[in-house]
């Protein structure tokens, strides 16, 4: 898919857009059957669908931590639920090596939080031509994500949307300033809100990530209230085995009563302005 940011846009009914699957690629099964139990959502209330998961989770607490199946195993997964349905996928790249291998089996490349201000990362995800969605460090503020935007386009790729997902909160939580969405959006770019990484708390004493699920939804509704453009959640069927990120996920059976929530919300929106 050549021009992401048009697809994005091309909800019929001016609905936002959803980035969603499982933190990480656990397996082929796993990624298809979601891939495909989260397209049948989107499609009747007219939300654009980019399937996520990341090839490899490079960020862990400890070195017992799940990191992945396998750097090309999981890209090529990737591939096959792009092509099985038709729906661009995004994933995770860590340093600037990983960009052109990542960008032959991907449509969007994403910065994780900690790394938006490596420059030779953006650089190099820019320069394959594939969209770049750059997660906002939990250290930043929303006008300083306008540096590394700046970076990407100076590569020459205008393919770039931001990331709002919370804000370092203490020791042990983070918080969303909803001030950020209309801020971000002064870039010229989509801004999207992840739901779930907002709810995690870091840094716990078990070197287990923590996290509040049950508020996915308040948060949701909230960023799609300001004007959020798209939507980022995990999901996973059974998120208490969930090899990464599971304190935080959303099951997979509650995402189509958020969707249409979420959905009655956009036109609430879409009716005031």
């Amino acid at each position: 898919m050549d021009n992401i940011t048009e697809y994005l846009k091309a909800s019929p009914t001016g609905n936002f857009f959803l980035l969603a699957g499982p933190c990480v690629i656990e397996g082929e099964e796993m990624a298809l059957d979601i891939a495909e139990q989260v397209l049948s959502l989107c499609k009747p209330l007219g939300i654009p669908y980019v399937f996520k998961g990341s090839y490899r989770k490079a960020n862990r607490s400890r070195i017992d931590s799940f990191t992945g199946i396998g750097d090309l195993k999981a890209l090529k997964i990737l591939r096959k639920v792009r092509d099985t349905f038709h729906i661009p996928v995004v994933t995770d790249i860590h340093n600037a090596e990983e960009a052109a291998m990542a960008a032959e089996y991907v449509d969007i490349l994403q910065i994780p939080a900690f790394l938006c201000r490596q420059t030779d990362l953006l650089l190099a995800a820019a320069r394959t031509g594939k969209m770049v969605n750059i997660k906002k460090g939990q250290f930043l503020s929303p006008e300083a994500m306008r540096h590394a935007v700046q970076k990407v386009r100076d590569a020459g790729n205008q393919q770039v949307a931001v990331t709002e997902r919370g804000t370092t909160f203490g020791y042990q939580d983070l918080i969303v300033d909803y001030r950020g969405i209309p801020e971000m959006q002064q870039n010229g770019c989509p801004v999207i809100l992840d739901v779930t990484h907002s709810l995690q708390q870091p840094n716990q004493t078990a070197g287990v990530t923590g996290g509040r699920p049950e508020m996915i939804e308040t948060i949701a509704r909230a960023g799609i209230a300001v004007g959020a453009d798209g939507i980022f959640i995990e999901t996973h069927r059974d998120p208490s085995v969930a090899k990464s990120d599971g304190a935080n996920m959303l099951r997979l059976d509650g995402m189509g009563t958020l969707l249409s929530h979420l959905t009655a919300i956009r036109k609430a929106v879409n009716s005031l302005s």
